[in-house]
């Protein structure tokens, strides 16, 4: 009799432990349908959002998409498509943490090379300010680290994707910012000139010579070397520095010998 009661008891238990379990496998189902769309749904209307120009709601469904599914097909595209989004939407520098973090992450994906080129033309866009405000005592040390930035990127783009469709545009980029860069340079030369602080006037234009070989601004950084040679009594190094200038810019001497010539015929300026 004992054993046949216990025998019930234990059947009794077993089928009670059955329903929890069955009732928790339900209970997982019914989370799993409300948690939201998939990957394949969320990644669509994370599309949807970009194309029609809602950035932020793009943003968010791309890092719903990653958090959720980190590991399926589209979280790699998604983590790329996010930065993109964040650069379109004014979030500059968090796009950059993207691109950073997809870098880091995919760096056999075949799109890492337009993460390279998405990060340097974020730079180069952030970089503007910088290029519209030349004068040494306008621009600011965050856009010129941004043109600096912008062409680093650009350079490592083609240091290691030399066969990227994007490496035409970036050449074309890094020559423009090369040449701004050279010419804000020169602008603080001319700046301390000005102020007679021929040492760091020299230096400033003896930097131009040696870090942007050929920028069109090279001519007139000789031109400050050539001055401030000639107002720190260095008569030597300053006919050196013009015989440099004649044998590579020898249109430039001629535009400077007529100036003086009017400049001493109408001396009224």
């Amino acid at each position: 009799m004992k054993t046949h009661v216990l025998t019930r008891f234990r059947i009794i238990a077993m089928a009670l432990l059955l329903g929890i379990v069955l009732t928790g496998c339900r209970g997982g189902n019914d989370v799993i349908e409300d948690a939201g769309p998939g990957p394949e749904e969320l990644y669509a209307l994370a599309q949807n959002a970009l194309q029609g120009g809602n950035y932020q709601r793009a943003i968010q469904r791309y890092r719903e998409l990653t958090v959720r599914f980190p590991f399926g097909r589209h979280a790699e595209q998604a983590l790329l498509d996010m930065a993109y989004a964040q650069h379109k939407g004014g979030q500059g520098e968090s796009a950059i943490s993207s691109l950073d973090r997809f870098i880091r992450t995919y760096p056999t994906h075949p799109n890492v090379d337009y993460a390279w080129y998405l990060k340097g033309l974020i730079n180069y866009d952030l970089s503007m300010g910088f290029i519209r405000r030349l004068f040494p005592d306008q621009a600011n040390d965050r856009d010129q680290q941004a043109a600096h930035q912008a062409f680093r990127d650009f350079q490592e783009l083609i240091r290691r994707y030399p066969d990227s469709r994007y490496i035409a545009d970036a050449r074309q980029r890094m020559v423009f910012l090369r040449n701004t860069m050279a010419e804000y340079e020169v602008e603080v030369a001319s700046y301390y000139a000005r102020r007679n602080v021929n040492v760091a006037a020299l230096n400033r234009a003896r930097y131009v010579l040696e870090n942007y070989p050929g920028a069109p601004a090279s001519v007139d950084a000789l031109r400050i070397m050539m001055q401030s040679y000639e107002r720190l009594e260095m008569p030597e190094l300053a006919q050196d520095t013009r015989r440099v200038m004649e044998l590579n810019y020898p249109d430039r001497i001629e535009e400077e010998n007529e100036r003086s010539w009017f400049g001493w015929l109408w001396p009224f300026d």
